[in-house]
């Protein structure tokens, strides 16, 4: 048994580095992963691995985010490995609540 047997987790580009590390070491700890990424051929390289389905999803898109979220009756886990700048280049951080905290 494993330390996360019967736990969901939903993981975000998971191709390469970080996120493919993290997906294979929940999945052979017993948890039941949707590996996502953008692209679907370097996706192909984690199927077959027991605890792990693939899904495209690009996070970027609500639309796709939201599709996925039905997809399951719930999550334990959402871990979010993407990189994804979704505020205009003239944000300020100074202007950010979240500066006060840096």
């Amino acid at each position: 048994m494993g330390r996360l047997d019967g736990k969901v987790i939903v993981l975000s580009d998971a191709t390469q580095g970080i996120g493919r590390a993290a997906a294979i070491a929940f999945a052979n700890e017993g948890a039941q992963v949707t590996a996502t990424d953008i692209n679907g051929e370097k996706l192909k390289k984690l199927e077959g691995i027991r605890g792990i389905r693939t899904k495209v999803v690009d996070v970027t898109k609500k639309e796709e985010v939201e599709a996925l979220a039905q997809e399951h009756a719930h999550v334990d886990v959402v871990f979010n490995v993407a990189v994804c700048v979704c505020v205009p280049l003239s944000f300020s951080l100074e202007n950010s609540p979240t500066y006060l905290f840096l």
